[in-house]
């Protein structure tokens, strides 16, 4: 199955003529045999923020495609009616400080006459009852401040992780109620694909649960592979999630990508991807003969794996191929 790539004859070197290059014996290396399917880059941190209070909005920090670091005010709500409420708060608060600490001392007094036998039980009852009344307001006040303070701190809606924003659905000026979504957005560092298994392979692949995104010359392996526990109708495919590696470059939400899933192992021909060389439709590797002479070779390539890839076709195992395509197709002369 393998020719030459050129038409013409080239004249005999002696093997002293022929200047050395950079060669590799190819051999098969026993390596997963993929399933290739189709995938959806898909974030795996997206949300829409909503209101948690009333109010009208006075300041809105980010817009779409803005870069939101994590926890980040992105919207402020005019909030007057809930400074107002932790001021009322506070000033309760204050109260009820001054009415435990007046009790706690009225109880100590009273339990001191108690213990002299000046006052009855009945009036050391009373002072307990008071003394326990008054520290249970204190604890009802400093609850009052924390609902407060939550209060004021809803009219700041902040980032929940850090990422890009990709919607706003409101304006300065609005006015928005508990659970009015404000905001959406998703985090770039942690991506997945969503894909689907075919039922004739899903077995094998929840077993070895291996699996890598491919896009262009790229391979991504996959860091964890979550398989749905039914099958689609009637498709019978059986979703299923792909983890990438964090801050995986070049990938966003909505890309399509080629994922393949390992479904057994197999001996394939594999070489480095800077050997091959490209021209036209065509694809090629210098093959050195016994002398060193270069010729180029057509052939069919398949996947890559790494920074190699497959050859389907076209060269044997055992044959030595040229590791720099140029400076081979120079030695080689004008006919290749």
């Amino acid at each position: 199955m393998s020719f030459a790539g050129c038409g013409g004859k080239t004249p005999a070197l002696s093997s002293s003529s022929v200047p050395a290059l950079a060669s590799l014996v190819v051999q098969r290396v026993h390596s997963p045999l993929e399933r290739t399917v189709d995938g959806t880059i898909e974030a795996v941190n997206q949300a829409t923020v909503s209101s948690q209070t009333a109010g009208r909005i006075t300041e809105i920090l980010y817009d779409v495609n803005d870069v939101v670091p994590a926890g980040a005010v992105i919207i402020r709500l005019r909030g007057s009616e809930q400074r107002a409420g932790l001021q009322s708060a506070q000033a309760a608060l204050t109260e009820a400080k001054a009415r435990d600490a007046e009790a706690a001392t009225t109880y100590q007094r009273i339990s001191e006459l108690f213990q002299r036998h000046v006052v009855s039980k009945a009036q050391l009852d009373q002072a307990t009852a008071n003394r326990d009344a008054a520290a249970a307001r204190l604890t009802a006040a400093e609850a009052g401040i924390a609902t407060a303070r939550e209060g004021v701190g809803y009219t700041e809606i902040r980032a929940p992780y850090g990422g890009v924003v990709t919607k706003r659905l409101v304006e300065v000026g609005e006015s928005v109620s508990p659970g009015t979504p404000l905001m959406s957005g998703l985090s770039l560092q942690d991506l997945r694909v969503d894909t689907n298994v075919p039922q004739s392979i899903v077995m094998e692949v929840r077993r070895r649960k291996q699996a890598a995104v491919y896009l262009g010359n790229r391979r991504i392996e996959a860091t964890k592979i979550t398989i749905f526990p039914e099958a689609a109708t009637p498709s019978s495919t059986f979703r299923a999630r792909l983890d990438l590696p964090p801050g995986a470059l070049d990938l966003a939400p909505g890309m399509y990508v080629k994922v393949g899933l390992v479904v057994g192992d197999a001996d394939r021909l594999l070489i480095p991807a800077s050997a091959v060389v490209e021209r036209s439709e065509v694809t090629g590797v210098y093959v050195l003969d016994s002398h060193g002479r270069a010729t180029l070779r057509y052939v069919r390539p398949g996947q890559h794996v790494g920074d190699q890839i497959e050859i389907l076709a076209g060269l044997e195992s055992g044959e030595r191929i040229a590791l720099d395509p140029i400076a081979a197709s120079t030695a080689a002369g004008p006919a290749s």
